[in-house]
């Protein structure tokens, strides 16, 4: 009986990680943005307040930036959509390495942890830990408790004692990385993506320009012609614009996260040579 009433207690470790990967889905996000540039680009840019004689199908105010993105056209809200989505997943993104961090500074920790370990304190190291929490302390912490139990663990000479410290380091990682990770796939996709979308705006706004230019005959549709251009050139530029936050904020984050997953490697290899040094 008292097997059978320990094993519904087994699931409680997966606890923390159905807790860290909680929140609201991406594609309902991604929906809410595509919702919220709609309206932004009907109602704010569209308000017949930024056109000549309040006219949308007008000219807009010259200097009146939301009437000249208006005559963007559809394609402009779906660019809006993108460049909000890198924004928000941006700041969610800066928000969580943040936490990651932890609350010290990471190489002061990492000297801590490397101190300890080299006096033997596996205490001192655990209380380090626990200071220092995000993904960092996590996997630390990890690698120290498995330090300490092994440290009095005879049943497993000192190659096996190190292989499984080292498989217990690999664990931890592999299960903090994808946090890291998380929805980064979606900044470096729009990275690519936006400029196309702003590609193919350029296309239609061309079209409407020459079509117009087409259907003139003798003589010139001067305004269908400078809003088809007027069209091309700002889906161009949001493009362009778009995709250089992505490539950006994607670079800065994937370097911000090989830090922290250097300053993991090395506690990883500073464990495992103190366990090397001071136990058989």
């Amino acid at each position: 009986m008292s097997t059978q009433q320990a094993k519904p207690a087994a699931p409680k470790p997966a606890a923390p990680a159905n807790k860290k990967s909680g929140g609201i889905p991406a594609g309902v996000i991604i929906l809410i943005l595509f919702a919220v540039a709609l309206s932004l680009y009907k109602f704010v840019m569209g308000d017949p307040s930024h056109f000549e004689n309040n006219n949308p199908d007008g000219h807009p105010i010259p200097g009146d930036y939301f009437g000249i993105v208006y005559k963007g056209g559809i394609i402009v809200p779906v660019l809006m959509t993108c460049f909000l989505i890198s924004l928000t997943f941006s700041i969610e993104r800066i928000l969580t390495i943040g936490k990651a961090k932890g609350t010290g500074d990471i190489n002061a920790f990492v000297r801590k942890i490397q101190a300890s370990l080299d006096k033997d304190d596996v205490e001192g190291a655990l209380k380090e830990c626990d200071k220092q929490k995000g993904s960092v302390g996590n996997v630390t912490l990890a690698a120290v408790k498995k330090y300490k139990q092994l440290s009095t663990d005879g049943s497993l000479d000192k190659e096996q004692k190190l292989a499984a410290l080292s498989k217990e380091v690999e664990e931890a990682t592999s299960l903090e990385l994808p946090i890291l990770e998380k929805n980064l796939t979606i900044i470096a996709t729009l990275a690519s993506v936006s400029t196309l979308i702003g590609l193919l705006g350029t296309v239609i706004g061309m079209i409407k320009a020459f079509s117009a230019l087409g259907n003139s005959g003798g003589s010139t549709d001067s305004s269908a012609l400078a809003n088809g251009i007027s069209e091309a050139l700002v889906n161009t530029a949001l493009g362009i614009g778009t995709s250089a936050v992505c490539i950006i904020g994607y670079n800065f984050f994937t370097s911000k996260i090989d830090e922290l997953t250097y300053s993991i490697d090395e506690i990883g290899l500073s464990v495992n040579q103190n366990f090397a040094s001071h136990h058989s």
